[in-house]
């Protein structure tokens, strides 16, 4: 990994912080996305004091806005001729109240899914200009608790917070696999998404009320961040995956995915709209050429 650039999105805590870390370790130049620029110094200072590593650098932006994702997209294609690894970790769940993003979308799919489905797009340049370049989006198994519905996307109608999260999830997958269909021009790119595992952080604190009493009422059983990281670090940095691009990993192994929402048809059409409602098409082309 010795002077690869990996960015990794919300790095400042949780596997996050410990995939920029353990990437850092290893010799890569690595960027630090966050949304609060003083958490964001602090953790580029624990870090390069940790490994050794003083090319740690940084990228402030709030996910929850797409305008955000666009200004951060600019400042790494400006700051970067490439990308080797893109690491979309950033993610939230939230509680019983349902919210909406600065653009109008339900916030737990903006962030988790909306974005770096926006972010991938702005940045592919730099990504293909890898001689192996990979997009590792971090899902969860929480997708099997989704229960998506195109006509409610936005969760107008049938908000919970766990489902959400849930769709987020699964949508992280979908965006994986149609990704790596797309991609067959592209023989130095490879894409893959992973379940972390249920890890012992302060990540559902954003949820609020029950949901977050439940992760602390079980935080003594959750995996720790150090060891819900290791897919992430592996699917970076591994020098070959025995798997397909697009394959879903748990435990650095590949696992099927198992709801009925995902099917082909449905990846084609979550694209579609992640296109519109982000209004960024993204390898359009590259499902008509390949029929």
């Amino acid at each position: 990994m010795k002077n690869k650039i990996c960015l990794v999105t919300g790095a400042t805590s949780g596997i996050g912080y410990i995939t920029a870390l353990e990437l850092a370790r290893k010799g890569a130049v690595v960027i630090l996305h966050g949304r609060n620029e003083k958490k964001l110094q602090v953790t580029q200072k624990q870090i390069a004091k940790e490994t050794g590593n003083s090319h740690i650098y940084l990228l402030q932006a709030d996910f929850s806005s797409l305008d955000e994702v666009r200004k951060a997209a600019d400042q790494v294609n400006n700051d970067y001729k490439q990308i080797d690894v893109l690491v979309n970790n950033a993610g939230l769940i939230l509680g019983s109240k349902r919210q909406v993003s600065p653009d109008g979308y339900e916030l737990t799919i903006a962030i988790n899914h909306l974005s770096p489905f926006a972010f991938t797009k702005l940045i592919f340049d730099r990504i293909a200009a890898s001689d192996d370049g990979r997009i590792i989006n971090v899902a969860s198994e929480a997708h099997r608790a989704a229960g998506p519905d195109f006509e409610d996307f936005n969760m107008e109608q049938s908000y919970s917070g766990f489902k959400a999260y849930g769709n987020s999830k699964l949508y992280n997958i979908m965006f994986t696999t149609e990704l790596a269909k797309r991609l067959t021009d592209y023989p130095n790119l490879s894409t893959y998404s992973l379940h972390p595992g249920t890890v012992a952080t302060n990540f559902s604190a954003s949820a609020g009320g029950l949901t977050n009493l439940v992760f602390k009422l079980f935080r003594p059983f959750l995996t720790s961040s150090e060891k819900g990281a290791q897919t992430s670090i592996y699917l970076a940095s591994a020098n070959e995956i025995p798997a397909r691009s697009g394959s879903y990993f748990i435990n650095k192994k590949p696992a099927k995915v198992k709801h009925k929402f995902y099917t082909e048809e449905n990846n084609v059409k979550l694209w579609e709209v992640s296109e519109m409602l982000t209004g960024e098409p993204f390898l359009s082309d590259a499902v008509k050429v390949s029929g």
